[in-house]
């Protein structure tokens, strides 16, 4: 037996709006007690910038990096400035810099530790410039441009859980699990009782006009799943 969809309390019925799709839907049943769906949908014309038409993703300030790079610099910086000025002033050498300076003229380029120094150098090279050259915050999705002088974003745990809220309202529903990512919005549902295709079908139309809503100067795709809930004991 399955409730009325759109069951409101007061002894009326009302169908929810269907959306119409502009996409192709590929249905694949995938055994029993399943059925899954994925689709792709167009982003909507973006109305500001023609900067922003690709969904640029914003820079991260990285302030973590290089607020330790800053001070690693700066302490290093000041241990040589100051031995230098001791000794510009007749006074003795520190004796790490002496070490250090005995130990460049002696050790051979092959030394291991010598190796060793060179590759954490490359290495840290190598970070600071993916860190330069890489725009980061992978976590916030960009928003359609909708005045010249304003970039927005939504972070991908607020837009989980605004399709997740779209998704529990679906009658039949049980529970639902969405993995946000850049390109793709992975939805798992759980349904306790009406037919699976239909519960899909519904939650395809109801997610789309949520994606939709989003926003999103790239809209990702939509890929649902929904199973029955597994048998207890």
């Amino acid at each position: 037996m399955s409730e009325p969809q759109g069951f409101d309390g007061s002894g009326n019925t009302r169908r929810l709006p269907v959306l119409e799709k502009t996409d192709d839907t590929a249905t694949d049943t995938t055994g029993p007690g399943q059925s899954s769906s994925t689709s792709a949908y167009d982003p909507l014309p973006t109305l500001g910038d023609t900067d922003d038409v690709h969904g640029r993703r914003f820079w991260s300030a990285r302030r973590v990096p290089a607020a330790v790079l800053a001070l690693l610099l700066l302490c290093g910086a000041g241990a040589f400035l100051y031995d230098i000025t001791a000794v510009r002033a007749h006074r003795p050498a520190m004796s790490w810099r002496r070490s250090l300076a005995r130990q460049f003229a002696e050790r051979p380029l092959d030394d291991t530790w010598v190796l060793v120094g060179a590759g954490v150098a490359v290495l840290l090279g190598g970070w600071l410039l993916v860190l330069a050259v890489t725009p980061g915050l992978r976590g916030v999705l960009p928003m359609r441009r909708t005045h010249a002088d304003v970039r927005a974003g939504l972070h991908r745990a607020a837009a989980a859980m605004v399709l997740r809220d779209r998704a529990v309202e679906v009658s039949g529903v049980q529970s639902v699990r969405i993995r946000m990512t850049r390109t793709r919005a992975d939805v798992r549902a759980v349904s306790h009782f009406r037919e699976l295709d239909d519960v899909r079908a519904d939650l395809d139309d109801v997610l789309a006009d949520g994606i939709r809503s989003l926003g999103l100067s790239r809209p990702p795709a939509l890929s649902v799943h929904v199973a029955r809930p597994g048998r207890k004991g």
